[in-house]
C-alpha cells in the first residue's frame, strides 16, 4: 500500500510536460482543479478525462502510475460514494427494504468520487513531471509578489519542497520499519479496531524519532553550508516561460470554456 502513494515522487524522463516551466504547470494544475470543481455532468468529466489521459501521453508516465495514487483513497472513495446516494433526498430511482437511492443522489455521489479521483490523478502528474527544488522555485517565484507584504515565500516554498521531497523517504522507512516488526512476530492486520492501533505504537515510536533525528541533520546541513533563507539566493537555471509553456496554457483554457459551454448547453437531468 504504501508503495502506492505517488505524492511527492517524481519520474525521471524526458518528455515535453517535463520541460514546461514550474510556475506554469503549477498554474495549470490550479486550473484543472478548477475545471474539476466547475463540471457539473458527464461530459465534462469525459473531456478531463480525455485532457489527463493526453497529458500522460506527452508526459510518458504511464497512466497506471497516476492510477497508483488512488489505491490508498479506496475507502475514501467507496464512503463518498455510498453516504452521497443513500443520504441524499430526491426524485426516488429505487426502494429496498430500508435503502432508498434517489436521482439526485446517484448523480451527486458519482460528480463527487470522480471530483477526487480527477483531483488525484492531476496533482499526482504534476509532482510526478516536476523536481523538488523546480517545484520550489516554482511556488516562490509565485509567491514573490507578496514580499512586499512581508510574507515569508522563500520559507514556505523551502518548506513545502523539503515536505514533498521526504514523503517518498519516509515512507521506504516506515515500509522497513512495519518489515523488521513483522519479522519479530508483530501483527497489524488481525484484531479489532482498538487492537490494530495498540499493534501501530511499535511501528510509529522508531518512525518519529527516526524523522526528528533526520530532521536534526538536515539542519546541521544546512546550517554548516551558511544557508541563510533566500538572501543573495541565485539559480543555476532561470525559469523562463517558452513557447509549450504558452501552448500548455491555451489548451487548459480551451478544456475551461468547453466545460463551461458543457455546464450551459446539456441539460442536467439528460447526463446525470
Amino acid at each position: 500500500m504504501l508503495n502506492n502513494i505517488t505524492l511527492g515522487q517524481y519520474y525521471p524522463v524526458d518528455s515535453v510536460i517535463h520541460r514546461l516551466d514550474p510556475r506554469m504547470k503549477i498554474c495549470l494544475t490550479v486550473l484543472m482543479i478548477v475545471c474539476v470543481f466547475i463540471s457539473q455532468n458527464l461530459v465534462g468529466f469525459l473531456l478531463i478525462l480525455l485532457f489527463v489521459i493526453g497529458a500522460s501521453h506527452l508526459s510518458k508516465v504511464p497512466f497506471r502510475v497516476m492510477m497508483k495514487g488512488l489505491k490508498p483513497l479506496r475507502f475514501i472513495l467507496i464512503l463518498t460514494f455510498l453516504l452521497n446516494l443513500f443520504f441524499t433526498q430526491g426524485t426516488e430511482l429505487f426502494h429496498v427494504w430500508f435503502i432508498s437511492v434517489s436521482r439526485e443522489g446517484l448523480r451527486q455521489s458519482i460528480h463527487y468520487s470522480l471530483r477526487l479521483i480527477f483531483l488525484v490523478i492531476s496533482t499526482s502528474l504534476m509532482t510526478l513531471t516536476t523536481s523538488p527544488i523546480a517545484l520550489s522555485d516554482g511556488l516562490e517565484m509565485l509567491l514573490s509578489p507578496l514580499k512586499i507584504f512581508h510574507f515569508p515565500a522563500h520559507e514556505l516554498a523551502m518548506m513545502m519542497s523539503i515536505a514533498l521531497r521526504f514523503i517518498p523517504t519516509l515512507l521506504e522507512e516506515t515500509d522497513k520499519i512495519m518489515k523488521a516488526q513483522k519479522a519479530r512476530g508483530a501483527d497489524f492486520e488481525s484484531g479489532n479496531l482498538l487492537a490494530r492501533a495498540k499493534a501501530m505504537i511499535p511501528l510509529l515510536v522508531p518512525l518519529f524519532v527516526s524523522a526528528f533525528r533526520r530532521a536534526g541533520d538536515l539542519a546541521m546541513a544546512m546550517e554548516s553550508r551558511c544557508y541563510h533563507g533566500g538572501e543573495n539566493r541565485t539559480r543555476l537555471r532561470v525559469l523562463r516561460i517558452t513557447r509549450q509553456d504558452l501552448v500548455a496554457l491555451a489548451a487548459m483554457c480551451g478544456l475551461f470554456a468547453l466545460i463551461l459551454i458543457a455546464n450551459v448547453f446539456v441539460p442536467k437531468g439528460l447526463i446525470l
